[in-house]
């Protein structure tokens, strides 16, 4: 989130964060946002005890605010798929692995227990399904002879401090389209002469 705040008072990029959202009144971001002048809202169990009251009061907010995109960072719940599509397509999340690959929780531990030479991160854009969309943006990282979880969270951090906010930006800009379960950047992803793609055949 904090990279995220960042990159936006850059005064070219083509988004500004104007609300964070918790369902935790002690996370750490509620009071990151407040420090940078960001509004807030909390939906905790308090307040909210079920996931369809804090998505109702998510919903509220978000349009009063007139939110465009919705990017998750650190928001450990499940969404619903009532909720995902009344926002489809126009919500981000940031998750530490290569996706498809090792989807969930522990992705560290399960990566160095496959023994992939390569981990990372994935931006993607939300489905119901966990951890699964059309991927915008990837990092990756080499996983090193006596990587510990922590290290590779550490390195993989770092991935992720840079594509967040890059998916982001493209996707604000209109560079980067959803078409079906593809994310096409710059109609990359259809044109033939692309040097990053196979060729045709």
């Amino acid at each position: 989130m904090s990279a995220l705040i960042d990159a936006a008072a850059e005064p070219d990029y083509p988004a500004r964060i104007a609300l964070v959202l918790s369902n935790r009144a002690d996370a750490k971001g509620l009071t990151i946002a407040r420090e940078r002048g960001i509004a807030t809202v909390v939906a905790d169990k308090a307040e909210c005890p079920s996931k369809a009251e804090m998505e109702a009061r998510f919903d509220v907010a978000l349009r009063e605010a007139e939110i465009e995109i919705i990017c998750l960072a650190g928001f450990m719940r499940i969404l619903s798929a009532a909720f995902v599509e009344r926002w489809r397509d126009r919500i981000l999340n940031i998750h530490p692995s290569l996706l498809p690959l090792f989807p969930g929780l522990h992705t560290h531990e399960r990566a160095l227990e496959a023994g992939v030479k390569l981990h990372g991160a994935t931006v993607h854009v939300v489905r119901a399904e966990l951890d699964a969309g059309p991927i915008v943006a990837q990092g990756a990282v080499p996983v090193f002879w006596g990587d510990t979880p922590e290290t590779l969270a550490a390195r993989v951090l770092t991935v992720e401090h840079r594509i967040y906010p890059l998916a982001l930006k493209l996707i604000a800009s209109g560079r980067a389209k959803v078409t079906g379960d593809v994310v096409e950047i710059d109609g990359a992803a259809v044109d033939p002469n692309a040097t990053l793609l196979s060729p045709p055949g």
